[in-house]
Parts: C-alpha cells; sequence; structure tokens
C-alpha cells in the first residue's frame, strides 16, 4: 500500500538523482572531536592488526587450511572496516555528509557481501575444526589446498550473490519521505526505514538474506560443533579434551561476536527501529569487534602465534645484518 508521499515519486523525479544524507553523530556535537579521535584510533589499529596478521600468513612457506582462513578472514575484515569507517570518520568532522543513491547502494551491497563471506568463511572454518577432531587421520587428505581454495572462493561468492539481491531490492523501493539517514552509513534497516511502504513486502528480501546469510551458515557451525562435542565425550583424557577444546577458542569467539551483533541488528521487523541504539549497536560490530578479531587470533590460535614469531625473528635477523 503506497503512502500518501509517494506523488514526488510518480510525478516523475528519480531517487537516483538525489542522493543521501548520513547524519552521523550530529546530535553529539560536543562529544564529536572526542569520538573522531577515538574511532580513527581504532580504525587505524585494526587495520594495522589485520594487515601484520595478513602478510605474516603469506610469508609463511607452509600454510595449513586454518592459516589459508585466518588470512582470508584478515583481508575481510581489512576491507570491510574501510567500506564503513572512513564515511563515518568523515560524518564526524561535519554535520552529516552526503552520500549518492549509487554510492550508498554500493557501500550497502559491499558490507553485506563480506559480512555474509564472513559468515560463510567462518562456516568453513567449523568444517576445518571438525575434521580436525573428528578426523584427525585423515585431516591431511580431506583438507586439501584445493578444496581450501574452493570453500574461501565460495564463501566470497556466495555472500557477494545474496548482497547483490539484498541490494537491488532495498534500493528498487520508493523513497518519497526524508532522504536524511539517521545513520553514520547505508545500513539495510537505516534505508528501509526511508521507503514509503506500509507492508512488509519490502522485509521479505532482509528476511531471505537472514536465512541465507545468517541462519544457514550458523546451522553448519552448530552441527560441526555438535558433532566435536560429541567425539570429545568419548575422549576419556582431560588433557586431551582440554587440547581439543583450545582449538576451537578462537573461532568460536569469533562466531558469538560475530552472529550476535548480527542476529541483534537484522532478525528483527522494521516497526523496532531506533536508530540511536543502532548507531549504538553498530559501533561495536564496525569498531570493536574488528579490532578484537586480531586479538582473539594472535592469543588464542597456536599457528598465528608460530607465524607471528617467525615474522618477528626474521625482522631481528634483518635488522643485525
Amino acid at each position: 500500500m503506497p503512502c500518501e508521499g509517494c506523488a514526488e515519486r510518480d510525478n516523475g523525479s528519480t531517487d537516483a538523482t538525489m542522493g543521501f544524507l548520513l547524519l552521523g553523530f550530529s546530535e553529539l556535537l560536543r562529544l564529536r572531536a572526542l569520538l573522531f579521535l577515538v574511532f580513527l584510533s581504532v580504525h587505524l589499529a585494526t587495520l594495522a592488526g589485520n594487515v601484520v596478521i595478513f602478510l605474516a600468513v603469506l610469508m609463511e612457506p607452509s600454510r595449513p587450511p586454518m592459516l589459508l582462513f585466518l588470512c582470508q578472514l584478515s583481508a575481510i575484515e581489512f576491507c570491510y572496516t574501510l567500506v564503513i569507517v572512513p564515511k563515518a570518520l568523515l560524518s564526524l568532522s561535519a554535520d552529516g555528509s552526503t552520500i549518492s543513491f549509487a554510492g550508498c547502494a554500493a557501500q550497502m551491497h559491499l558490507f553485506v557481501a563480506l559480512g555474509g563471506a564472513e559468515c560463510f568463511l567462518l562456516a568453513a572454518m567449523s568444517y576445518d575444526r571438525y575434521v580436525a577432531i573428528c578426523q584427525p587421520l585423515h585431516y591431511v587428505v580431506v583438507m586439501s589446498e584445493g578444496l581450501c581454495l574452493k570453500l574461501a572462493g565460495a564463501s566470497c561468492l556466495g555472500g557477494f550473490a545474496v548482497a547483490l539481491g539484498l541490494t537491488v531490492a532495498v534500493f528498487r523501493l520508493p523513497f518519497c519521505q526524508s532522504h536524511r539517514i539517521n545513520h553514520f552509513f547505508c545500513d539495510i534497516p537505516a534505508v528501509l526505514h526511508l521507503a514509503c511502504t506500509q507492508n512488509y513486502l519490502p522485509e521479505l528480501p532482509l528476511l531471505a538474506a537472514c536465512v541465507l546469510l545468517l541462519l544457514l551458515p550458523f546451522l553448519l557451525i552448530l552441527t560441526s560443533y555438535a558433532c566435536i562435542a560429541t567425539a570429545l565425550l568419548r575422549v576419556r583424557s582431560t588433557l586431551g579434551r582440554g587440547k581439543a577444546f583450545c582449538t576451537c577458542c578462537s573461532h568460536l569467539a569469533i562466531t558469538f561476536l560475530h552472529y550476535g551483533c548480527a542476529t541483534f541488528m537484522y532478525i528483527r521487523p522494521k516497526s523496532s527501529y531506533s536508530p540511536t541504539r543502532d548507531k549504538m549497536v553498530s559501533l561495536v560490530y564496525t569498531n570493536v569487534t574488528p579490532l578484537l578479531y586480531p586479538l582473539i587470533y594472535s592469543l588464542r590460535n597456536k599457528e598465528i602465534r608460530g607465524v607471528l614469531r617467525k615474522m618477528l625473528m626474521r625482522r631481528r635477523i634483518a635488522k643485525c645484518n
């Protein structure tokens, strides 16, 4: 059922020529300078952490499957922050920032695609942990480099395909209300809130995307860890259980962080949209969690710790020479 304001659209004006105004944190005038410095520091630290892990893995001559997946995860997080944070910093330096219709669509598409690719990649990593714990004798054969590359490629292709369908569905809607987005980037709920439709049809593509990008990979992860838990119950040695569990800790921590924020933000009706609350939650999953990921890798994953030690040793040797 179209709204009364849709006459603007019917008269021939196109949304593509109007663009959007990202309000950002315009209501926090006194805190904008502080927020800018904090976000910039976190952004630079996040980029540096992911670059270090990415380069450390690339410099390693022998890369087991988990290192390949972590390398791709670091690359995804690097691109993810570049898609969101620079525009957010720009909005903090002024009273909001403008973004074109095409630019907003591109930002949403890349944001959803990279987030979706991470969901699929986390499912692939859970399968890797399943094979390592439940089928250790066949691990090298099953998790071959060819299979890892196929899983990595499928994760990216799946994320970008679903994101493209969702973005096209969202930006085909009539935006006949205000084009002021009360957010610091073109997030899906914030853009859907501007659509002048009074039914639930615009939410169906988002629901389908949530099923494909969130629910399906999460069910695969749950299945993998259910098999892992069953296998660990058969292990009599407490030390053996502890070692097996430690190999899953970093992956579990990242999974809970990623799916927790995504579930809260996107698996809910449009009527529950709250700009202030959503912006605060978005700050967490676009700034805080990407910073935590490299820390979790380096502290909880022995393979990454080993690679980082080797890289530091190479640098020391190079300086001595």
